[in-house]
């Protein structure tokens, strides 16, 4: 029985203002909150909103054999939150149904799994708390930001205990294979990778409403019986997409929401089921392993990390930005670490490709700049002012080697106070446990002893932190 993986992306970064060389030092606010609150609202009421309440609908005709998968970006839920609460809501309606799954990613959206394997594994677990925190769900498959996968990231994302990865079928390592199967990881064979099948999902996507396309028009019963046509043992058809295909990308007069709403009655007819990304894990076997010994994504033809890395701009650009990682991880500023994330949107970058193709238009139209060179010019200036704010706290004179030797006795001293708050705990529990009556539990004089440790291990890093400062100034 053939299957059809549905997944939608939600991202919108935190736009930044038009800031100038002569703002670095004196302005440390660096977003644009009227495009931001204009283009997220604009968005939600074109596209999530009523898409949301499609799928509703949807759900709540079809019951369980109607089902799909969701990846929202930190960043996007955080302005969803300030400027559109009602998709929300409406979110927490899908989530309550039991229908929809929602899947993990960096919560900046961001690049990390490529720059930075500390931060990369940091931002995914804040963002599957944020996931937990408004939805009540915890993610099992992981889904990286713009599908950015190799077997390095493989052997990452296993070890954070995901079952599953989805990623882009792209020809260049699929070979002869089909994306229309499940595969493994050579490097981490506990975890399953779903591949896109980028024709498919780009019928939709791109190409539905484009009168000169051969296929045009595209019917709901039409694109079913391509998936039926499919050979007979593949099974699973990934479709992954932006979730502005309705009614932004896809305008909501091309009939993109009646198109979607027909797809479960006539996948019904021809004995085609939905499944989300982990019932795929879960009721298929891997057919083999895929290999994939360079980062691939799902931009452009070639399918590769070039629109966000693909020029000198761009990996200055994210050198810089990824070169103080250490010290914003020791930083307890909350606004530092705030604009730490929002920096590391990915879009910041796509914004400087300079390619001159047809895939240079694409990115264009995406860009609130004028050129590639003023989208790196502005980030950089305000880079520049974010730097100077981290280096005010942990200065250039302290090298890499010693924030290293401070983070391993901060976490050395963490787990110390944890061990001892479990010691405690035990000594609390047996003489709880104590039958005899003769030891009454003095509640007190425990709790006396876990401060008494934590103030003695607190004062142990300080010393130790001052001593390592003294060193550094001779």
């Amino acid at each position: 029985m053939k299957a059809i993986c549905f997944y939608f992306q939600i991202h919108q970064p935190f736009r930044l203002k038009n800031y100038r060389f002569f703002d670095i030092g004196n302005d440390h606010y660096y977003y644009d909150d009227f495009a931001n609150d204009e283009i997220i609202t604009r968005i939600a009421q074109r596209s999530y909103l009523p898409a949301n309440e499609m799928l509703l609908d949807m759900i709540k005709q079809y019951g369980k054999k109607f089902k799909v998968a969701f990846s929202i970006s930190g960043t996007a839920l955080e302005q969803l939150e300030v400027y559109v609460p009602e998709f929300i809501e409406s979110m927490k309606e899908l989530a309550d149904t039991g229908c929809v799954e929602f899947l993990s990613e960096t919560y900046a959206h961001s690049l990390s799994s490529l720059e930075d394997p500390e931060e990369f594994v940091a931002q995914v677990k804040d963002h599957d708390t944020k996931i937990y925190q408004l939805f009540g769900k915890h993610p099992k498959v992981f889904r990286n930001t713009e599908l950015i996968y190799d077997d390095d990231i493989s052997a990452m994302v296993q070890a954070m205990g995901f079952k599953g990865v989805i990623t882009e079928g792209a020809k260049h390592i699929l070979g002869w294979k089909s994306p229309n199967y499940l595969y493994s990881s050579p490097v981490a064979p506990k975890l399953k990778l779903l591949l896109k099948n980028p024709k498919l999902s780009d019928d939709i996507s791109f190409r539905f409403s484009n009168p000169d396309w051969a296929s045009y028009p595209l019917t709901a019963d039409k694109y079913i019986d391509w998936i039926a046509a499919l050979p007979e043992e593949e099974q699973l058809v990934n479709l992954f997409m932006n979730y502005e295909t309705f009614g932004e990308m896809q305008p909501r007069e091309s009939g993109i929401f009646e198109f979607m709403k027909a797809l479960p009655r006539f996948a019904a007819e021809r004995g085609i089921e939905f499944l989300t990304p982990s019932e795929v894990i879960a009721k298929m076997k891997p057919v083999g392993e895929m290999p994939v010994m360079h980062p691939i994504s799902w931009a452009d033809e070639a399918r590769d990390t070039s629109a966000w890395l693909g020029n000198t701009l761009q990996q200055e650009a994210v050198k810089k930005l990824y070169s103080i990682g250490e010290r914003v991880r020791l930083c307890q500023d909350r606004r530092i670490k705030q604009d730490w994330y929002y920096l590391q949107a990915s879009d910041h970058f796509f914004y400087m490709c300079t390619k001159h193709s047809a895939d240079g238009v694409v990115h264009s139209n995406y860009s609130p700049y004028d050129s590639p060179y003023t989208a790196f010019t502005n980030y950089m200036n305000v880079l520049s002012d974010f730097m100077i704010r981290v280096h005010d706290q942990y200065p250039e004179s302290i090298d890499n080697e010693e924030l290293n030797a401070l983070l391993l006795t901060i976490r050395n001293q963490s787990n110390e106070i944890t061990q001892l708050h479990r010691e405690v705990e035990l000594l609390r529990n047996n003489i709880v446990k104590d039958t005899t009556g003769d030891f009454p539990v003095d509640e007190p004089k425990v709790k006396k002893v876990a401060k008494k440790e934590d103030k003695k291990t607190v004062k142990k890093s300080t010393k130790k932190a001052t001593a390592k400062k003294a060193a550094t100034k001779k």
